[in-house]
């Protein structure tokens, strides 16, 4: 598929069309991606409510968005070495793994951030 950039407004608005046709993909073909996403709705207002500050809004909400954005980046990191191959290989493994690890860490750093900021 040949993806012609363009400029200004053109290249913002195609930008936005691959964007939101990633996040379909996602929604649509990854169950974590839905987990995660509507654990994102649950918490989100929660979010507005337990944060006094703006700065602790962001930052609770900032912490379910990453999670978001690392779920997005690991399935990509998934679906290029599915593309690659099938065959079972060691460095193939280690991708996932470590993409794993990464939406892991991202888990943890929302309970982190929201233990810290609700019980402070």
């Amino acid at each position: 598929m040949v993806k012609k950039s363009g400029s200004g407004i053109g290249r913002l608005s195609s930008a936005f069309g691959w964007s939101m046709s990633g996040l379909k993909a996602a929604f649509l073909q990854e169950a974590a991606f839905r987990q995660e996403f509507f654990l994102c709705v649950i918490l989100a207002p929660l979010g507005f409510y337990f944060g006094e500050t703006g700065v602790e809004k962001a930052l609770l909400l900032g912490s379910l968005m990453l999670v978001l954005i690392v779920e997005l980046l690991n399935s990509a990191v998934e679906a290029a070495v599915d593309r690659i191959s099938k065959d079972r290989h060691v460095l193939a493994g280690q991708a996932k793994d470590m993409g794993s690890a990464a939406v892991f860490l991202s888990l943890l750093n929302v309970a982190v951030v929201w233990v810290l900021i609700i019980l402070t």
